[in-house]
């Protein structure tokens, strides 16, 4: 598969090379089989050709590019109280669009059957022009086996474990559907919006729960079995102390912190809030009970980031979910703490930034996840052999 066609397009895609001269340097195969290759991946309408004038004579180039019209992805964000559906191009923009309120916790059927139609939706909304679906991609708040694509006894998602949720989009629409936590998800979109020198990432959501992305090497890193980046379960008190979580143990850093944990908390003292949201931008609009609670949370979670930089000494720290709209409360705080639990050698080089793609970071990594299955290189080699 070194030099097979899947191969030659996978260097492509992701920039390696775009020219047949580089394609034969990164292979080493000989120039009539790179030629061959590359034209039935022409003729397949995975790659398209430019001609254009470099070098020092003007010579033309031809400039090869994944084409990214070659379909669409479906990809969905499902939160704890929201739910947001798109249709994007390969290269992640998002051409049509909903969001709705959306408790997860009222099951599969619920929240399934309102994606299904608004994919169905969008689909016609997008117009009769729209390249073939060759995939659809959804971010759940709980963790996943990847492989079965089946969430494994999330806390915050009653009804939902061992869930088919893979097979049921598969058959509703006919191509490869994946699954994945959506704190992966968002590490991902994350980080192909970052620095293209950024091979090393943690990405922390902070909202009705907490959980974390990890990228090393350019790569996720989902763990043995998926729970890879499950630190809202990480314990912060001593055994029988503090709140309740909803794992059911006590002392998890989300059941003291979370945003969910905030507004259960303002709620118990009188105000009027009764998500996560709604106690963030109470505390946007300066309450002092709120904003108290924010700080507090930040603290909390950079104790518990520091552990992590430390293990992983990542290049960018990204942090996103609802606490991000009151930023200015949060983020000074968990820096503090953040630094100050931390050896120099792990943070001098590391940036601590919010979110770039705000809400939309689940359904670009939902896509990012998609696009990497269907044009993988063992994907492509077995359309071509059966085309």
């Amino acid at each position: 598969m070194s030099g097979s066609a899947g191969r030659l397009l996978e260097l492509i895609r992701t920039g390696a090379a775009t020219t047949r001269r580089e394609l034969l340097e990164h292979t080493g195969l000989s120039r009539s089989t790179v030629a061959a290759r590359v034209d039935q991946l022409i003729a397949a309408g995975f790659v398209r050709e430019a001609v254009t004038e470099t070098g020092a004579r003007g010579r033309p180039t031809a400039v090869l590019a994944f084409d990214q019209r070659h379909g669409v992805v479906l990809a969905a964000d499902l939160g704890a109280r929201h739910a947001r559906a798109t249709v994007c191009d390969l290269a992640g923009t998002h051409l049509a669009e909903t969001t709705r309120t959306l408790r997860i916790a009222d099951g599969p059927d619920a929240c399934l059957g309102w994606l299904q139609k608004a994919w169905q939706q969008l689909l016609e909304q997008a117009g009769p022009d729209l390249p073939p679906v060759v995939g659809a991609g959804v971010g759940v708040p709980g963790p996943v086996d990847v492989g079965s694509g089946r969430p494994v006894r999330p806390p915050i998602m009653p009804g939902w474990h061992d869930h088919p949720i893979k097979e049921r989009l598969q058959d509703a629409f006919g191509v490869p559907a994946l699954v994945d936590n959506d704190a992966n998800l968002m590490a991902l979109g994350e980080h192909l919006a970052g620095p293209p020198s950024c091979t090393s990432l943690l990405f922390v959501k902070v909202a009705t729960g907490i959980g974390a992305g990890v990228i090393v090497n350019r790569q996720l890193v989902r763990g043995l079995h998926g729970g890879s980046g499950d630190i809202g379960h990480v314990r912060i008190t001593s055994d029988g102390d503090g709140p309740f979580c909803a794992c059911g143990a006590r002392g998890c850093l989300a059941a003291s912190a979370s945003g969910g944990a905030i507004a259960r908390i303002l709620a118990e003292q009188g105000a009027p809030v009764t998500s996560s949201r709604e106690a963030v931008d109470l505390a946007h609009t300066g309450d002092p009970r709120a904003v108290a609670l924010l700080r507090r949370s930040a603290l909390q979670i950079g104790d518990v980031l520091a552990t992590a930089v430390s293990l992983l000494n990542p290049e960018l720290l990204v942090v996103g979910g609802d606490v991000i709209r009151a930023k200015e409360h949060f983020m000074p705080a968990l820096q503090e703490r953040l630094y100050q639990r931390t050896q120099p050698l792990a943070t001098q080089d590391l940036q601590v930034t919010t979110s770039a793609l705000g809400d939309r970071a689940g359904t670009s990594g939902a896509v990012a996840m998609v696009v990497d299955s269907v044009y993988s290189p063992a994907a492509v080699d077995r359309a071509l052999a059966a085309s």
